[in-house]
């Protein structure tokens, strides 16, 4: 919980769902010491919310082994809350924690969650952590993708992040039939990614600080630049923006070294002048976004990706900015298609380029609050929580 992926997709869900009347403990694996400035700040905040928050330490060496010593400490821990407070429900984050929310439904009877955020095992392998020709991550591979389906055919629910994965999964035709599956998506908090919350006067400080221009186009790029996400491509697609619009700025809001991505700009033969690299914490990355006319978004278009529900894009569109992004992720094509918020290119290539930069003066004639409208129909943090709320309370109804 003190990542900032247990901040923005874990927390604020847990907060809604514990004002709903819902009583919430809370497991967890923690990297950071107990007297880091994030532990105690996620503590506190857990605390102000009456969300019982169980942290265990976080073993990374050696590798295998270490999880499996983890996950022997989350099964002991969640037998204790479960026999102690009569818990119903377990609802559990991805794969290593359904291992354990099996074995609790098994031993105890709780109503079992699962909770998939993709597909685990095939992430691995597209993403290259795995390699299939090495017998260990062959056999690893193996035992998940068995386990994958030994919690959906078990789990009381299954929660997808997109309608892609749900009739992927609904094809395998497994057992029980129906399989009860809900889609809920990577949500964003809408109340933050606010263009008419950010204040002017900070706006212009950061215009200043990043030596942007009043004339400047402005193309940002928001997260990490990590296994999935495609610099060399979005870069290319940057060259050509740059080819008809002199006064283009790639702005990238990201906590990777600038020197990576300014080199990878070089050698593209990108004056660094048109880069720009900027860290930001959570509640400065909404006027950093503001300074854009355009975000975009590259993501490789692997099968595990019919999984994913980029976070960046629910934020992007709740600021009312465009967005420019590739086809075959998740239901990415589906959401820019119905909330008209920006366009798709189906290849990566320089035509795909040049046809996506010609329409740009097209997007640019959206209406803000209209792409917002399709951030709050698609990625509400609201709607999620109440989606949440209602798997819960048909389980304990059941």
């Amino acid at each position: 919980m003190t990542d900032p992926l247990g901040q923005s997709q874990v927390i604020p869900y847990l907060q809604g769902l514990s004002l709903k009347g819902h009583e919430i403990f809370l497991i967890s694996c923690e990297k950071k010491p107990a007297d880091s400035k994030d532990y105690k700040s996620v503590d506190l905040l857990l605390k102000e919310h009456n969300i019982r928050w169980l942290p265990l330490r976080y073993t990374s060496k050696p590798a295998v082994l270490s999880t499996i010593f983890d996950l022997k400490k989350i099964k002991r821990l969640a037998g204790k809350v479960i026999k102690e407070h009569a818990v119903e429900i377990i609802h559990c984050r991805s794969y290593i924690a359904a291992l354990a929310g099996l074995a609790m439904k098994k031993r105890h009877g709780v109503k079992f969650i699962f909770d998939m955020r993709g597909f685990y095992a095939d992430e691995r392998i597209d993403g290259k952590i795995w390699t299939l020709s090495n017998p260990v991550y062959k056999s690893v591979y193996s035992y998940f993708k068995k386990k994958e389906k030994e919690f959906l055919i078990n789990a009381d629910y299954t929660i997808s992040l997109t309608e892609q994965a749900k009739k992927i999964i609904l094809n395998w035709n497994l057992t029980p039939k129906p399989l009860p599956i809900a889609v809920i998506p990577c949500c964003a908090d809408l109340d933050v990614f606010d263009k008419n919350k950010v204040n002017e006067e900070t706006k212009t400080l950061w215009k200043e600080k990043l030596k942007i221009g009043d004339s400047d186009f402005i193309l940002s790029y928001l997260g990490s630049l990590g296994t999935w996400y495609m610099p060399n491509e979005m870069l290319d697609f940057f060259k050509v923006l740059l080819k008809k619009h002199d006064n283009a700025k790639f702005l990238f809001i990201t906590p990777d070294k600038p020197s990576d991505i300014f080199e990878m700009a070089l050698r593209k033969g990108i004056p660094a002048k048109h880069i720009i690299v900027q860290k930001a914490t959570r509640n400065e990355v909404p006027p950093l976004l503001a300074l854009s006319q355009v975000s975009i978004f590259f993501i490789k278009p692997v099968f595990s990706k019919k999984a994913s529900s980029p976070t960046k894009m629910g934020e992007i569109m709740g600021m009312g900015i465009p967005v420019i992004c590739n086809s075959n992720v998740g239901d990415v094509d589906a959401i820019v298609e119905s909330s008209k918020g920006g366009n798709t290119i189906n290849t990566f290539e320089e035509s795909s380029y040049e046809k996506a930069v010609d329409a740009i003066p097209k997007l640019l004639q959206i209406d803000p609050n209209e792409i917002r409208i399709g951030a709050e129909k698609f990625y509400s943090l609201k709607s999620g929580v109440e989606k949440y709320d209602a798997v819960y309370r048909r389980l304990i109804k059941e």
